[in-house]
């Protein structure tokens, strides 16, 4: 009885710990906890799922469009016959990511909206535009 008394008590200290962890998401979108890194989630090939230019839909016209970041901080995208590289890193405790255009890329910085496995959402600002990304690989 005392063993099964400690496993109790452990079990509701681990949901406890998890439900706090994932309410102090620093991506406002975020539903999940997860234990894989930030720059692991980051590292795929990602296809556009939704993108929205001040809040209208324009997914429509960008359907081939990926990007691909990789471990070791590059970086490069892929629209039909378009492309670019460059490099990337986390910045600002890990709620934005600074690209640094290398070839038909130019500098910007991303504010993560969501990072999840299978997820990754941002917005950047051109100009006046604010460009919103959602990216599924």
């Amino acid at each position: 009885m005392k063993k099964f008394k400690s496993l109790t008590v452990l079990f509701f200290l681990f949901a406890f710990t998890m439900g706090g962890f994932q309410s102090c998401s620093i991506y406002p979108e975020n539903e999940e906890f997860t234990i894989v890194s930030k720059a692991e989630r980051v590292a795929n090939v990602w296809k556009i799922d939704n993108y929205k230019v001040n809040d209208v839909d324009y997914t429509s016209l960008v359907t081939s469009y990926t990007e691909t970041f990789t471990k070791d901080g590059n970086y490069s995208y892929q629209w039909g016959i378009l492309g670019g590289t460059g490099t990337w890193k986390f910045q600002k405790n890990y709620s934005e990511i600074l690209l640094t255009g290398v070839n038909n890329q130019s500098d910007r910085t991303l504010v993560i909206l969501k990072l999840e496995e299978n997820q990754f959402w941002y917005y950047y600002m051109d100009g006046s535009d604010k460009k919103v990304y959602h990216l599924v690989n």
